[in-house]
């Protein structure tokens, strides 16, 4: 006899924060510091999406990072990459750049339009202190390189991490078993997903609304809903359709320190990162 699927709950819902990154890209930051505890091992979300140059055209100068990786997923337009190891790539429509800044990287990314409708959105995620100072890599991973899972009832499933179903995401994580699906859910349909007992999970709708689990919470664009613990995954459903980042992780559980690109376990860590950045030893 099998048992019915038990969706996680909604625990709380979050608007993001309209900000300004890098040389002036406005953005909304939805993940923001008081949830790093929460949403361990995830640190932050942020979101772009503008058809003005003028909130995104100067860019992310180079700048470093160390400790953890940043995920960059494009949806709309196309960003240069360029890194202190020598490495660059194109991200573009569809694309996802998963960088391990480890023990050290400077990097820039930089709009390759002038004009037109940019739109993405980037994730940082902790790596645990045994590899907090492994060496700098990046995988630049194309469209064409993500599976996609197109359902009988119209919905597709994006599967950048993790699984889904039987389909194996192009990122296998084994610290933190990242789950990141980008679902395309179709008109009065309903999804289930399994997410691993354990890890710490949230939605992000971008685009129209979603009804979470038994209780049929409403989830609206532009919100992030933090998931509840209990449950065999995650159910919703959207009347009209909607677009849905599923996001879930394995906590680390490990002190968390960070000032501004650093992410480490200690103020000690912090320090000594800005010391090797000012003496350019940190990559």
């Amino acid at each position: 006899m099998t048992t019915a699927f038990q969706s996680r709950q909604v625990e709380r819902l979050v608007v993001g924060i309209d900000t300004a990154d890098g040389a002036g890209v406005n953005l909304k930051r939805v993940l923001t510091q008081d949830l790093q505890r929460r949403l361990d091992p995830f640190l932050m979300l942020d979101e772009f999406r503008s058809d003005d140059p003028n909130d995104y055209i100067a860019g992310f100068p180079p700048h470093p990072h160390r400790g953890f990786e940043t995920v960059t997923y494009m949806l709309a337009g196309r960003m240069r990459h360029r890194d202190s190891g020598g490495n660059e790539g194109l991200l573009g429509p569809g694309g996802v750049q998963w960088m391990t800044a480890g023990r050290g990287v400077i990097h820039s990314e930089m709009p390759e339009q002038e004009e037109g409708l940019m739109h993405g959105f980037q994730l940082w995620i902790n790596l645990p202190a045994k590899r907090k100072m492994i060496p700098a890599a990046y995988q630049d991973i194309p469209s064409s390189d993500i599976p996609v899972v197109s359902l009988d009832d119209g919905s597709k499933v994006k599967v950048i991490a993790g699984h889904y179903g039987d389909t194996a995401g192009t990122i296998q994580q084994p610290d933190t078993e990242p789950l990141y699906l980008d679902v395309a859910l179709a008109a009065g349909q309903a999804q289930q997903i399994s997410i691993p007992a354990g890890h710490n999970a949230f939605l992000y709708v971008y685009q129209g609304q979603i009804s979470v689990g038994e209780l049929a919470r409403p989830v609206t664009e532009g919100r992030m809903a933090v998931l509840s613990g209990s449950g065999d995954g995650v159910s919703f459903s959207s009347e009209e359709g909607a677009s849905v980042l599923v996001l879930a992780g394995k906590p680390l559980g490990e002190p968390i320190a960070q000032y501004g690109p650093f992410v480490m376990n200690s103020r000690a860590e912090l320090e000594q990162a800005f010391a090797d950045y000012q003496a350019g030893t940190l990559a």
